[in-house]
């Protein structure tokens, strides 16, 4: 499974997001959209979105901290 964390060093539900992940062992691609601007194409092109975080997982991108569509995707069970 492929996780890729699209956010900024200042978006505090980017924070919240990354813990969640890390605190469940997911492994994920954290992507600085604020240094990176082809992974912020990328990321505007996929999700039709310019707000932080966006999580593509598998291809399916999730926008916000959405906890309930993540842990759907990744069947986490809290």
């Amino acid at each position: 499974m492929i996780v890729k964390v699209y956010s900024t060093p200042t978006c505090p539900y980017c924070v919240t997001l990354k813990n969640y992940l890390k605190n469940h062992g997911i492994n994920f691609e954290d992507i600085d959209v604020s240094k990176d601007s082809q992974a912020l194409e990328e990321m505007i092109k996929n999700s039709n979105q310019m707000g932080v975080p966006v999580v593509n997982i598998d291809g399916h991108f999730v926008v916000g901290f959405d906890k309930e569509k993540i842990s759907q995707l990744l069947s986490i069970k809290d």
